[in-house]
């Protein structure tokens, strides 16, 4: 499989969670799925795009740019026209990671971002946005993370 364009992806993530999440709930669990997909996958990223270090966590610009209208409030489908990536295996990638995560609020997503080990603290710099978050980084945090439990 090839990696799925990161709206689509953000629109499996928002249906998944019956468009509940917002604009920092997507960012996060999107980053998460996209660890664990390259984890679990051989290193196949589960979007094609990359994600920024900034001060809240890893975020995506494109899907950033898509959705930050809605502020703080869930996000409403403003994807268009993208691809349906259902019996994909990024789309159970996302909804493994959705259905584990769902229930977290967002101030405890950016906590499991933030961790002192992980590929956004490597990248981080305050201030300073459009810091790349190196794809071989995120995996060497996910067997960190597999190694630690």
């Amino acid at each position: 499989m090839m990696a799925v364009s990161v709206l689509s992806a953000a629109r499996r993530v928002c249906e998944q969670s019956d468009w509940t999440f917002t604009n920092l709930q997507l960012q996060k669990i999107l980053y998460l799925a996209h660890m664990m997909h390259m984890g679990e996958h051989n290193g196949q990223q589960l979007i094609n795009g990359s994600f920024e270090a900034w001060d809240y966590g890893p975020v995506q610009p494109n899907v950033y740019r898509c959705v930050s209208l809605f502020g703080r409030r869930p996000i409403q489908d403003v994807f268009g026209a993208v691809a349906d990536i259902s019996g994909t295996s990024e789309a159970d990638t996302i909804d493994q990671c959705v259905a584990a995560l769902r229930n977290k609020t967002a101030s405890e997503l950016v906590s499991i971002t933030h961790w002192e080990n992980g590929a956004w603290a490597r990248h981080y710099t305050p201030e300073l946005r459009g810091s790349v978050i190196d794809d071989a980084d995120i995996l060497e945090e996910y067997r960190a993370r597999a190694n630690a439990t």
